[in-house]
């Protein structure tokens, strides 16, 4: 009868717990926010009833030595001490478990392991990064300790600090020294200048594991698809290699293939680059002002693009169209072979252009050709050849221009293509208003500007620039863009690559034809464009197209002037304003009146509390040793201060969601 009778107390004390824990969770849903969640409660019930019987006894008798002459059967105050800390730790590890893991989210063990071991490399590498940086004497630089303001001297030593850092980095770093090189609107000219210097010498991949990779990616052996393939490739660099082959059906191409085991490596340096990006902008000044993270972020989606081949061919074949009828030929696509790491093309044979002999060829008709490709595809398809250097262009067997290499390319929209095309009218006309307006439309966040001094900055760069006699070069571009800058105005990273891309291309323009005009070329390519636009028909079209666009606008205006004028008239015209008409608004400004409540009731009951212990001499941490009042104070004063930090706890969960998406 004895153990019947303790296990009967058992089963009703395992019910007491249970109809506990299940209002502590209803306590949890209702006070901090947190969705109910039976699995969820129940772990949060285990952790809570371990780690307050631990707390319990030590709260109330001080020690587990305590516990060794005293009878079996606890007393009463001692169960009630024992189920309310329970209870409260019980919340806590609820709470706690939903701020770790939210609702929602799925455990993965095999994917939180492979995760782990992941930041186990990538906090290597970043360590690693680290270290050749501080080797190099840039440590300081990339805290924010030491100030960029040196002399001539200074700079140099720096710049090629960096530029010996990022070589050593590894291959991605060196791509971005490259990127960087190219942006002469945010970088001194002495870094442009030796990041402009670094080069990737990579070996080759063996060539049974190309051969393993390209098998793998057609999901057949290579015989059942080529006739001959090369062992040596063409070209190697540091994503991807070149190798030549003939296909069944006789057609020469160039099979280009991913590195094996590239991806994950650059994808980790991505990811170093992003933090470190991020790292600058907060602790150093030159930082935000070049705007380090968005450079970061344009270099990763395009090396992240450089990855994936099909985007490559769908590249190719959307610049195809612009150069259709052209001198300039691009290569075709084989889409039947092309994979994400495996790109077929049609083999163009010719020499590079930088190893070519103009006087050989047709100089003046091939650079007029080239430029008018790249404005073609600039201008009107939206997709262009961001880096048109010598290397990626080749002077044909046949005289033409082969144009290779579409890992890179910019993309333009409508309303971007048409204000370039107006800047270069605004330039050739000297119109400095019409130059202002055209770039406050394409700048991001143009508020504030001093229009007035930025039109008087561009009039004076025209001066300079466009007057009779003047040799006019894609280097006024650069200086366009440091205007920019200089006011404060970002340009968009898509136009600012059309300037880049023409600067490339003007020393190949001016090696094919030395008296060769790169801006005028291009304001008359321009003006050509946009006297199409003007034409009889387009204009008809374009009228045509604005009017249906409008007719619903059109066909209610008349009932709402008539509305307008009769309240007028009756004098009963009123204009209402709602400051918090917007769901959004009024959703933000309920959030702060609750916090706010929150936060004073938190604050409230916490100095409550205090004053509480204050009464019973402080918080007293063996409970057997008191008199039943300082007991009762005592809880009191634990339970006010288990209240405050509830609440402190709901603001916590309000805070930690503020930036997370909102789940539906």
């Amino acid at each position: 009868m004895t153990y019947l009778g303790e296990g009967i107390s058992q089963l009703l004390s395992l019910a007491v717990f249970v109809v506990l824990l299940l209002g502590v969770g209803t306590l949890a849903s209702r006070m901090m926010g947190v969705p109910f969640s039976a699995p969820r409660l129940a772990l949060a019930g285990i952790v809570g009833l371990f780690l307050g019987s631990i707390a319990s006894v030590v709260l109330y008798y001080g020690s587990f030595e305590a516990l060794a002459g005293l009878e079996r059967t606890p007393v009463p105050a001692f169960v009630a001490v024992m189920t309310a800390v329970s209870a409260a730790a019980s919340l806590l590890a609820f709470v706690a478990l939903e701020l770790a893991l939210p609702r929602g989210t799925r455990l993965r063990p095999v994917q939180a392991a492979r995760a782990v071991l992941d930041w186990g490399g990538r906090m290597r590498r970043y360590r690693q990064i680290m270290w050749i940086l501080a080797r190099r004497g840039l440590g300081g630089y990339v805290s924010g300790r030491r100030e960029t303001g040196e002399g001539a001297s200074g700079q140099r030593r720096l710049a090629r600090s960096l530029a010996s850092s990022l070589e050593e980095a590894g291959v991605v770093f060196i791509k971005l020294g490259q990127v960087l090189a190219t942006r002469r609107d945010l970088l001194p000219p002495v870094f442009v200048e030796e990041l402009g210097r670094l080069h990737s010498e990579v070996a080759p991949a063996p060539a049974d594991e190309v051969r393993a990779s390209v098998e793998r990616e057609l999901g057949r052996p290579l015989d059942e698809v080529f006739d001959d393939f090369s062992q040596h490739p063409l070209a190697a660099a540091s994503i991807a290699q070149a190798h030549t082959a003939r296909l069944r059906s006789g057609e020469e191409v160039v099979v280009k293939v991913q590195r094996p085991g590239i991806g994950p490596v650059v994808h980790r340096d991505l990811d170093i680059i992003r933090r470190l990006a991020s790292r600058f902008e907060e602790s150093t000044d030159w930082g935000p002002a070049i705007g380090v993270v968005n450079l970061a972020q344009g270099f990763a989606d395009a090396l992240r693009e450089e990855l994936d081949f099909e985007v490559e061919a769908a590249n190719i074949a959307a610049v195809s169209e612009a150069a259709q009828g052209s001198r300039v030929r691009i290569p075709r696509v084989y889409d039947a072979y092309t994979s994400r790491r495996v790109l077929v093309m049609e083999r163009l044979h010719g020499v590079p252009i930088g190893g070519a002999d103009p006087a050989t060829a047709d100089g003046p008709g091939l650079a007029k050709a080239l430029l008018e490709c790249l404005l073609e595809q600039v201008m009107i398809s939206g997709i262009f050849h961001a880096d048109p250097h010598p290397g990626n262009i080749l002077l044909l067997d046949d005289g033409d221009l082969g144009l290779l290499d579409y890992g890179s390319v910019g993309r333009l929209d409508g309303v971007t293509r048409e204000s370039l095309q107006t800047m270069l009218v605004a330039l050739d006309r000297a119109d400095a208003v019409l130059l202002t307006d055209t770039l406050l439309d394409v700048v991001t966040d143009p508020e504030g500007v001093d229009e007035e001094r930025l039109r008087r900055a561009l009039g004076q760069f025209m001066a300079r620039h466009l007057h009779q006699g003047m040799t006019v070069s894609m280097r006024m571009f650069t200086e366009l863009l440091l205007i920019v800058t200089r006011f404060g105005l970002g340009l968009p990273a898509e136009l600012a690559a059309v300037f880049r891309a023409l600067a490339t291309l003007e020393g190949t323009l001016v090696y094919l034809d030395p008296g060769f005009d790169t801006v005028t070329e291009a304001k008359r390519f321009a003006e050509a464009r946009m006297s199409e636009r003007f034409t009889k028909d387009s204009l008809r079209d374009t009228a045509l197209d604005e009017v249906m666009a409008m007719l619903p606008t059109l066909r209610r205006l008349p009932r709402r002037l008539d509305r307008i004028t009769d309240q007028l008239h009756k004098g009963r015209f009123t204009v209402l304003v709602r400051p918090f008409a917007h769901p959004e608004d009024r959703r933000l400004l309920m959030g702060l009146v609750h916090r706010m409540i929150l936060t004073v009731l938190a604050v409230t009951t916490g100095l409550t509390a205090v004053g509480l212990f204050n009464v019973t001499d402080g918080p007293h941490v063996v409970w057997a040793d008191m008199s039943t009042r300082a007991q009762v104070l005592n809880a009191s004063a634990w339970l006010l201060l288990a209240l405050a930090g509830l609440l402190v706890l709901r603001l916590l969960v309000g805070v930690s969601r503020d930036g997370s998406p909102r789940r539906r």
